[in-house]
C-alpha cells in the first residue's frame, strides 16, 4: 500500500508502532533536534505525519516499518473524529462484505486482497476496539464458547439480543449453527456483527445471518422470530431500560420485572423469543441471584422447571463488569414435558481453567439430577424455594480441592508447607543500615541502549489447539505452564530462556522469567523483553519490573501496564544478580502461598466436615 502523508499519530501510537514506549518518544522529542514537529493535535497530546515520523526512524537506524494495516489505521484515525469511527469501521465491514464505496474503499480493497478480508477485518476491529475501550464491553471468548456449548447449538438457529459486535454469534456460527440473528442498540455495532458474519460465511461454512438496530427491550425490531437458542451477555445495572413504558409488556410471564432488575427483563425477553423447549444462557450479575425484589420471578422461574443452571464463573467473564459473573441456563417448557425436580448450581468463581468443568458438570446433570462433586450439585428445587429463593451457587457448593485426602494427611502436609515459607522468608535478607541510592534508568532507554530488546505479541491469535505451545497472560499471572495452543503463522514470538514477559493489559504490572521454553509462543497482549545476557540479567530486570507493578497495585485509573515505563537501577552485572537472587526467592515465596492458602482452605473444610460429622474431637 502507498504511503499516505495526511496520516497522522500520536505521541502513544508511535510507541505502540515502534515498541519503543512513551518515555523513549518522549526522550527523542527533547534530545533529538530533528524530529519531526507536531502537525496538528493540543500541546498535550501533539500530533505527528506518520511519514515524517517513519523517515527519521530510518535515519536514526531504529529498523521500524509500519505495517500496510497500521498505516491505514492512522490514516483513517486521521481523517475521522472519534463521534464518526464507529460508524466508519461498521461501513468498512459492510464494504468488505457486500462491495460499496467510500473514501477509503481501494486503500481497504487493497489489504483485503493481500491478507483475507475476515482477518482485515478483525485487525481493524481490534484497533476500534482499543481506541475505545471504555466503551466497547467484548465478551471473553472463553465465556462466548462455552454458552454456546451448553446449548448444543450445531444445526441450530440462535439470537443474540445484545449482539454488540458479534462474539457469541460468531461462537455459536464456529460451533455449526445454521442461523443467527443479531440486534444492537448502537447501530454502528449491530452493521459490525452482520459485516463479521457475512464475511465468516463467505470464508467458511455458510451461515445465514439477519441484524436489527434499537433497543430490544423497548423497540425488538426481531418481535415473533422465534429460535432454538437466544445467547445474551446484557448490559449490566441499567436502572433506565424502560420499566414505566414496559409495565404491561406481554413478556412478563414470570413476573413484572423491578425497577432496578434489568437482567431480570433481559431473562423473560430471551425466553420470549425461544421455541417450546428451546434454550437460554445469559450472563447475570451475581447480585441477581438473592436480591429480595427479584424473589417472585426467581421462583417461578424455578417452579415451572425453566431456570435449569446457574453458574459463578471467575472475575471479569462477562463484559459488563469486572466482577464475577453468573451464568444462568433456561430453557422454555413444552407442552407436556414433566417439571424437573432439580436445578443444577456450579461454583467455578476460583477455577481457572472452567470450561471444560462445567461441561463436564452439565452433562453429569443430565444424566443424575442429583448429581453432586467438587464444583457444583443438583439442588432439589423445593428446598430453594423458601423466602429469599438464594441461587447464590457457593452458598450451596461446599469445595474442597484435595477432596478424599483425610484431616491428617492436610495438617501435615500444611504444617510443612509452613515451615517452608519461613525458611524461605528468613533467607530473602536483612535491612540495610540507610536506605541506599542508585541511579535510575528506565527499562525504554535499556531498550534504546540495547542492553534489552522488546517483542510485542499479536494481539489476536486464534487459540485453536494447534501443535504451537502458547504462554497466556494468565499463565504469566499464575506462574505456570503454558495453557494454550495455536497454529503455525506469521508473527509469532518464540520465547527464549531468560525472556522476561509481561502482560499488557493487567492494571498491575507481573513478570515471569521464562527458564524452560518448550518452545512456546507469546500469547495476545504479552510484551516480551529480551536482555542482552552481558549487560542485564534477566531476573534483575523482572525485580524491578514487578516492584514497579506493586506501586500500581490498586490504582484505578490505568488501563493498562506498560513495562517500558518501570524505573531501574543503573548497575553492572554482578551487581546486579544478588536483586535477581532475591526476585526467586521472594517468587518461590508466593508459589509456598498459594500452594498453603489452597490447602488451608481445604485444611478448614476437612475440619468443619470432621467436627459435624463427629470424626474430630475438638
Amino acid at each position: 500500500m502507498k504511503k499516505n502523508s495526511a496520516a497522522t499519530v500520536t505521541a502513544a501510537d508511535i510507541a505502540r508502532l515502534t515498541g519503543f514506549g512513551r518515555a523513549a518518544v518522549s526522550n527523542w522529542r527533547r534530545r533529538y533536534d530533528d524530529f519531526p514537529q507536531p502537525v496538528g493535535g493540543t500541546a498535550s497530546s501533539p500530533h505527528f505525519a506518520l511519514s515524517e515520523v517513519e523517515e527519521w526512524l530510518v535515519r536514526q537506524g531504529k529498523g521500524v516499518q509500519v505495517a500496510a494495516e497500521e498505516r491505514f489505521w492512522q490514516q483513517v484515525r486521521s481523517a475521522v473524529d472519534d463521534l464518526g469511527l464507529a460508524q466508519a469501521v461498521g461501513d468498512f465491514g459492510m464494504l468488505l462484505a457486500v462491495g460499496g464505496e467510500s473514501p477509503f474503499a481501494a486503500e481497504l480493497r487493497e489489504l483485503a486482497a493481500e491478507n483475507g478480508a475476515s482477518r482485515t477485518y478483525e485487525f481493524l476491529l481490534d484497533r476500534f476496539v482499543e481506541a475505545h475501550a471504555r466503551r466497547v464491553a467484548i465478551t471473553p471468548d472463553e465465556t462466548a464458547r462455552l454458552m454456546a456449548a451448553l446449548c448444543g447449538v450445531r444445526g441450530a438457529s440462535v439470537l443474540d439480543p445484545a449482539c454488540g459486535t458479534g462474539t457469541l454469534l460468531l461462537a455459536a456460527a464456529e460451533q455449526g449453527a445454521e442461523r443467527v440473528y443479531g440486534q444492537d442498540r448502537d447501530p454502528a455495532f449491530a452493521r459490525m456483527c452482520g459485516a463479521r458474519m457475512a464475511l465468516r460465511s463467505g470464508e467458511r461454512a455458510p451461515v445465514q445471518a439477519e441484524t436489527a438496530e434499537g433497543d430490544s427491550l423497548r423497540a425488538d425490531g426481531l418481535d415473533g422470530v422465534l429460535v432454538d437458542v437466544v445467547l445474551c451477555d446484557p448490559p449490566f445495572a441499567e436502572r433506565g431500560w424502560g420499566y414505566e413504558e414496559l409495565t404491561g409488556d406481554p413478556r412478563w410471564t414470570y413476573g413484572l420485572p423491578p425497577r432496578g432488575e434489568p437482567e431480570l427483563a433481559w431473562v423473560q425477553h430471551a425466553l420470549s423469543h425461544v421455541k417450546p423447549g428451546g434454550r437460554a444462557a445469559v450472563l447475570m450479575p451475581a447480585a441477581v441471584a438473592d436480591r429480595r425484589s427479584g424473589r417472585r420471578i426467581r421462583s417461578q422461574l424455578l417452579r415451572t422447571g425453566t431456570l435449569r443452571a446457574v453458574f459463578e464463573l471467575p472475575a471479569g467473564k462477562a463484559s459488563g463488569s469486572p466482577a464475577a459473573p453468573q451464568l444462568w441456563l433456561l430453557r422454555r417448557p413444552a407442552e407436556g414435558d414433566a417439571l424437573p425436580s432439580h436445578v443444577l448450581l456450579g461454583d467455578f468463581g476460583r477455577v481457572e481453567e472452567f470450561e471444560e468443568r462445567v461441561l463436564e458438570l452439565w452433562k453429569e446433570f443430565g444424566e443424575r439430577p442429583e448429581v453432586g462433586g467438587e464444583y457444583g450439585r443438583g439442588m432439589a428445587i423445593i428446598d430453594l424455594l423458601d423466602d429469599v429463593v438464594d441461587l447464590t451457587p457457593s452458598r450451596h457448593v461446599v469445595q474442597s480441592v484435595a477432596r478424599g485426602m483425610d484431616f491428617t494427611t492436610v495438617r501435615e502436609s500444611l504444617q510443612s508447607l509452613l515451615a517452608e515459607l519461613g525458611a524461605a522468608v528468613a533467607a530473602l535478607g536483612s535491612l540495610a543500615e540507610e536506605r541506599q541510592g542508585f541511579p535510575m534508568t528506565t527499562v525504554a532507554e535499556l531498550i534504546q541502549s540495547g542492553a534489552v530488546t522488546v517483542r510485542q505479541a499479536p494481539m489476536r491469535m486464534e487459540i485453536d489447539g494447534g501443535p504451537v505451545p502458547v504462554l497466556t497472560a494468565q499463565d504469566v499471572t499464575l506462574g505456570g505452564e503454558a495453557s494454550g495452543r495455536t497454529s503455525e503463522g506469521d508473527g509469532l514470538v518464540r520465547l527464549q530462556r531468560g525472556d522476561v514477559v509481561v502482560p499488557v493489559l493487567a492494571r498491575r504490572l507481573e513478570a515471569y522469567v521464562i527458564t524452560e521454553p518448550g518452545g512456546a509462543v507469546a500469547g495476545p497482549h504479552l510484551q516480551v523483553f529480551r536482555p542482552e545476557p552481558a549487560r542485564c540479567d534477566p531476573y534483575f530486570l523482572a525485580c524491578f519490573l514487578r516492584a514497579a507493578g506493586v506501586g500500581r497495585a490498586g490504582t484505578t485509573n490505568i488501563s493498562r501496564a506498560d513495562g517500558r515505563r518501570a524505573a531501574v537501577p543503573r548497575l553492572p552485572l554482578e551487581a546486579q544478580r544478588p536483586y535477581g537472587e532475591a526476585f526467586r526467592k521472594l517468587q518461590d515465596a508466593v508459589q509456598i502461598l498459594r500452594r498453603a492458602g489452597e490447602l488451608g482452605e481445604t485444611f478448614v473444610a476437612l475440619g468443619y466436615e470432621g467436627l459435624a460429622a463427629g470424626v474430630l474431637r475438638p
